[in-house]
């Protein structure tokens, strides 16, 4: 996985109130993770109320104030779509974040004010590409996501939408690369903001 991978999902929590946490700062290749290993980034909501309802499994913008704690797993493989046969075929690479062991060791690398508070379970979120969009298929991939313990999913399209909208042109983003790609390409008219399509009125 590429820097430019977790640097997307850093500046997404980040911009959104996390404090985020990268674990290590080196690729495994030739050996099996450890625990410590398994784990992409580790992030925290300082923001986060007590009482809150838990996010939504699909995460926008909109859910992660519901987030206290969160593992988070990058799987950057932006050309694949997670359909249900991948997701059968290939489960110790999606999956290896979700094991006991990985929970274990994430819940002592938060820091001690935080796991001391926590009223809630660490949120197991999956950073993916893209689900199947059609059905059946889109509801048997969240099923098998579900099925082996994920909590929730987002989409690097989401994400990058996100940080697309609150790049400002007029801004320099010196401390980060992620952001001064964003507004340089927006400068240029080369990325342009989401917009909403409107229905067409029937005749």
């Amino acid at each position: 996985m590429s820097a430019i991978d977790e640097g997307i999902v850093r500046e997404y929590f980040e911009q959104n109130g996390f404090f985020v946490r990268q674990v290590r700062k080196y690729q495994v290749q030739a050996r099996k993770k450890t625990s410590e290993e398994e784990i992409d980034l580790l992030v925290y909501n300082p923001g986060w109320e007590k009482g809150a309802r838990s996010p939504d499994f699909f995460l926008f913008a909109s859910e992660l104030p519901f987030i206290q704690r969160a593992i988070v797993a990058v799987k950057p493989w932006h050309t694949d779509v997670f359909t249900p046969a991948m997701l059968r075929n290939a489960p110790e690479k999606i999956f290896s974040f979700l094991e006991e062991n990985v929970v274990r060791q994430a819940k002592r690398l938060f820091a001690p004010g935080a796991a001391e508070t926590a009223e809630r379970a660490v949120t197991k979120v999956l950073v993916l590409p893209a689900l199947p969009t059609a059905e059946p298929f889109r509801s048997q991939s969240v099923e098998l996501l579900k099925a082996h313990g994920v909590d929730a999913i987002i989409s690097f399209r989401a994400m990058l939408l996100d940080l697309i909208e609150k790049v400002e042109i007029n801004r320099s983003y010196k401390k980060s690369d992620t952001l001064q790609v964003i507004r340089i390409l927006k400068n240029y008219d080369l990325l342009k903001e989401a917009q909403l399509d409107l229905p067409r009125s029937r005749p």
